[in-house]
């Protein structure tokens, strides 16, 4: 493991660190709202940023759930402190220094319709199906009622052709969002400017595109990369086989960023 993020320590001032948030710094749990951080995440965030040019936390989560569980509590923060930048959403929304939530403005139009397709899920979803409302997207849940995979697949779908949003697979669960060219691969490519080395650490399709982001920027930018897959049992192929390196879980991914910010020693 050391070995395969060795390069992003060569030139820590030009080196960007990028995590999803569910399966990667947080267990998979059944409800969403239940999700956590690993103790000791908020600090750890801070410390990376401290040491490294940009550390970010990519997700499809609401900007404000990765605020709320990803800020230190302890202290008021001091205007010119180090700290991570928040992406909500895939990239359809930010959390800006001051703490306001900022969405993109092609994504807000679509607000209206996304309220109208929850509502409607919602009233034809099966008994323990889970339908999330984003603001900006909506998911519907299955992983506490399998056997509404089929119903979720066709309720997406059919919502998909009548509003025209584009579904999106994850773990358990599919994602109706607007049909912007606006990804974790996108937003991944922005955080990259002007960055020698980067990492992006995820579990699930949805960071495919941005583990596409560092391949591109290490073949036309000869920026040193590391691809990290943070697997478990339920992990797709296709994550694993794009990766540079699979750790096990949330505890090891925790363990990786912990070394990178210097508090393991060695």
């Amino acid at each position: 493991m050391r070995r395969a993020l060795a390069p992003l320590l060569v030139d820590p001032a030009a080196t960007a660190i990028v995590s999803d948030f569910d399966g990667t710094l947080s267990p998979i749990v059944d409800r969403p709202d239940d999700a956590r951080p690993l103790d000791g995440t908020a600090e750890l965030l801070v410390a990376l940023s401290r040491r490294f040019k940009t550390v970010a936390v990519v997700s499809g989560r609401p900007v404000s759930f990765l605020v709320e569980h990803l800020t230190e509590r302890a202290s008021v923060p001091d205007p010119g402190e180090a700290s991570p930048l928040f992406v909500g959403l895939y990239g359809l929304e930010v959390a800006t220094a001051d703490g306001r939530i900022v969405p993109d403005p092609e994504a807000e139009g679509w607000r209206p319709v996304i309220d109208e397709v929850a509502g409607r899920l919602r009233s034809g979803a099966p008994a323990g199906t889970l339908v999330e409302s984003k603001g900006l997207a909506v998911t519907v849940h299955w992983r506490t009622a399998p056997a509404a995979e089929s119903w979720a697949s066709a309720a997406v779908a059919a919502e998909s052709e009548r509003t025209g949003l584009e579904p999106h697979p994850g773990r358990c669960s599919l994602e109706l969002r607007p049909p912007l060219a606006i990804d974790k691969g996108s937003v991944t490519e922005r955080l990259l400017e002007d960055c020698s080395a980067a990492c992006y650490l995820g579990d699930d399709l949805g960071d495919l595109p941005a583990f596409a982001a560092l391949a591109h920027a290490a073949t036309v930018g000869r920026t040193a990369t590391v691809a990290v897959a943070v697997a478990d049992d339920e992990s797709a192929p296709a994550v694993l086989e794009a990766s540079d390196l699979v750790l096990h879980g949330p505890v090891e991914a925790f363990a990786a960023l912990n070394w990178l910010a210097g508090e393991a020693g060695g």
